[in-house]
């Protein structure tokens, strides 16, 4: 991305700070930022790349995830629908679409750790990341 214009901060709506799923409130942001930690674990490069704003729109993204998938259990939003959405927006974009899919791993292998009885979320941030990865194969 040498010579582009660095990324800007998310603007617009942001993520919502919790959801509520099987009746009980799930934090979001302290979730969201436990995947960011293992995600730049993984793909130490992207904040460089990124940069200013890699980790804000790190956090942002996967709040809205997480977010899908609590209300994909709960039978209000579809959380495939919203991942096709967000792989057609990012690899219009040019990132890559295996970092979107193992960020959508480590999102549903942090919840199924941190968030007691969310395994059925951990199960769609999984099918949502093979979503992702059947996507990419097939562009």
């Amino acid at each position: 991305m040498s010579g582009s214009r660095p990324l800007a901060p998310p603007t617009g709506q942001a993520p919502p700070a919790s959801a509520t799923l099987h009746g009980r409130r799930v934090a979001l942001a302290p979730l969201a930022e436990a995947i960011a930690d293992r995600y730049f674990e993984e793909f130490p490069d992207d904040l460089e790349r990124y940069a200013p704003a890699a980790r804000d729109w790190e956090v942002h993204d996967t709040a809205w995830c997480l977010h899908w998938a609590v209300l994909d259990v709960e039978g209000f939003a579809s959380l495939a629908r919203e991942i096709g959405w967000l792989t057609d927006v990012l690899g219009s974009r040019g990132f890559p679409l295996d970092h979107l899919a193992r960020n959508l791993e480590v999102a549903g292998d942090v919840v199924a750790e941190l968030v007691s009885g969310a395994g059925d979320v951990a199960e769609r941030l999984h099918a949502a990341a093979a979503q992702v990865r059947a996507a990419a194969s097939s562009a």
